[in-house]
């Protein structure tokens, strides 16, 4: 649980970072690989820091030296680089109004083993490196296929990405007795090669290059038309010795593909895109049922898990509401708060005398309700919304939900 959450913040941090920029080149990345020693580093900063002095425009050189000065205080702090090496991001980022660019500081250990030394000096950080290393890699390879319909997709973590859909103009069976039926005969069968080719040599495209990452190929389809595409001479061998199973679905295309998925599950149940639909559909099946086993909207869920009640905690990864603690200057009174944006925090008075308020904790309420749901031993499913199930999730529950262990007396 606790690795899927950090990759939940990695993946925000990653997009947060990618939407700021800096006034010209000066926004610092610095990626120090493992076992690469600090003393290097600094001596490698120091020198960075001399040469920066140079760059004409004073406030690009001003903001260049800063973020430079900013890293080497906070690396002096460190003995040794992290087992995993360490990457730095720092700098003046643009605001709303100019002359306004605010400091930054970024320092994050990442969840590989970093091998590559980079020091980028630009108007945007240097995110490529680290969107790769927390890029899922595993991947399964979907086709189903008939004789004059095929889809192709990919089912990589959550997502599910229909790469690729083909139709052939194969006629349907000659009624006619005859040589001529016979002759008929064999021209349907040289169309139906020729498309099994044609799809043959898509998915070769597609999936070859991802041959290292490729954990398996699953086939459906209605009637024969899988085991003759299966078994013929049209995947490239590697593929081919990665097929999984066949299996009978009801639909050609991609209504097929989403069969396929639920005919295949158990193959691939430890897939996350799987989890998820799995999780939201249990939610669903009590809530259709008024089992009493299932809540959502934050208020019910929070209650459920400080009585320790929750079994499975469901979160979406769209959520983007804020949960704060504060206090107030005037009348010193405490309390908690659920924001939406970060402008509300900034609004934020206080509810009992209207007075401002000094924010003293500020995090994503799906990173509290997590925390929350750990400390009461509830496993917890982040759901992206790049499923129908998950977003439905998000839109009709609000992205919050639960499964109880019994069911709550009211």
């Amino acid at each position: 649980m606790q690795e899927s959450i950090e990759r939940y913040k990695l993946e925000k941090l990653v997009e947060e970072l990618k939407k700021k920029e800096g006034r010209g080149t000066e926004l610092v990345s610095l990626y120090i690989p493992a076992g690469r020693p600090i003393s290097d580093v600094l001596n490698t900063l120091y020198y960075e820091y001399s040469t920066a002095s140079n760059i004409k425009d004073r406030v690009t050189r001003h903001h260049v030296l800063d973020a430079l000065a900013t890293i080497i205080n906070r690396l002096k702090l460190f003995r040794e680089t992290p087992p995993n090496g360490l990457i730095v991001f720092a700098g003046y980022v643009a605001g709303d109004v100019p002359g306004r660019e605010k400091m930054e500081v970024h320092l994050i250990e990442p969840p590989q083993k970093l091998n590559v030394w980079l020091y980028r000096c630009d108007s945007r950080f240097y995110t490529e490196i680290l969107e790769e290393m927390i890029r899922v890699k595993e991947v399964y390879g979907l086709i189903v296929i008939e004789r004059d319909e095929a889809a192709i997709a990919i089912l990589r973590g959550k997502s599910l990405e229909v790469v690729d859909e083909l139709t052939a103009g194969v006629p349907g069976k000659h009624r006619s007795g005859g040589q001529s039926a016979r002759r008929f005969e064999r021209i349907i069968e040289q169309l139906v090669h020729e498309f099994y080719k044609r799809v043959g040599e898509h998915a070769n495209k597609i999936f070859l290059p991802l041959k290292d990452e490729l954990r398996g190929i699953i086939i459906g389809g209605p009637g024969f038309s899988k085991k003759e595409f299966a078994e013929g001479d049209y995947l490239h061998y590697e593929l081919r010795q990665k097929i999984l199973g066949l299996f009978d679905v009801g639909y050609g295309g991609v209504s097929g593909l989403y069969e396929l998925l639920e005919k295949s599950k158990d193959l691939i149940k430890d897939v996350q895109f799987m989890k998820e639909r799995e999780a939201v559909n249990q939610f669903l099946y009590h809530l259709a049922r008024d089992t009493g086993l299932a809540v959502y909207g934050e208020a019910e869920v929070r209650e459920a898990l400080q009585l320790n009640a929750v079994e499975k905690l469901l979160l979406s990864e769209d959520l983007e509401k804020i949960r704060v603690r504060a206090k107030c200057t005037s009348c010193k009174h405490e309390f908690e708060a659920t924001l939406h944006s970060e402008s509300e925090v900034a609004q934020l008075k206080c509810p009992k005398c209207g007075g401002e308020v000094e924010i003293i904790e500020n995090r994503s309420v799906v990173e509290e309700l997590a925390e929350l749901a750990e400390k009461t031993g509830a496993e917890v499913v982040l759901v992206s919304t790049q499923s129908a199930e998950g977003k439905e999730f998000f839109k009709t529950f609000g992205g919050i939900g639960a499964i109880l262990r019994y069911r709550l007396q009211r």
